[in-house]
């Protein structure tokens, strides 16, 4: 499936002033973006960017927000609703490792490690959908919506439930 989400920026033409980009989906970039987050339908998708280039330290920062409204379907009663995610985010890139630097890297889940800019350049589209991906809930369910679990072993049901149950009454 092409990819028709895509922003790609590379990072040698970036300046070193920080630069702001708005990703805005049109109807078939939203056709797109349903089938790669597996939902429903998306009504909107848009991301305000920023990013700026440090050379001297070969580090890379973007930071913004993304606003989608996404329809999910309900885990309990198999409804549709909508859901508005607006995550806020900030992703630092070294301009200069490359993907065996980082793989040879002892890591240390406590520190966060820079992402690798693969190619050189980077792909503000893609890390936008990374983003709503990330805070979706893995089993959606409308607001107020519980799920009440019973149990077919519970002690009052199982003895209703019991065949000798019956012969138990007419001993009596």
């Amino acid at each position: 499936m092409q990819n028709l989400f895509s922003y790609p920026i590379v990072v040698d033409d970036l300046p070193s002033t920080e630069r702001k980009y708005h990703l805005n989906a049109d109807k078939q970039e939203l056709d797109y973006l349903k089938g790669v987050l597996q939902v429903e339908d998306v009504r909107f998708f848009n991301a305000e960017i920023m990013v700026k280039l440090y050379k001297k330290e070969h580090r890379l920062d973007v930071w913004g927000r993304v606003d989608a409204e996404l329809e999910l379907k309900s885990v309990i009663s198999l409804e549709n609703f909508y859901k508005t995610y607006s995550p806020e985010f900030k992703i630092s890139f070294d301009t200069k490792a490359t993907l065996k630097e980082i793989k040879e890297l002892e890591i240390d889940f406590n520190d966060d490690e820079p992402d690798v800019v693969v190619n050189g350049q980077i792909d503000l589209g893609q890390i936008a959908i990374e983003q709503v991906a990330l805070v979706m809930e893995d089993n959606p369910r409308k607001e107020g919506e519980v799920f009440v679990f019973k149990s077919e072993f519970d002690d009052e049901d199982t003895e209703s439930l019991n065949p000798f149950s019956v012969l138990k009454k007419l001993k009596k």
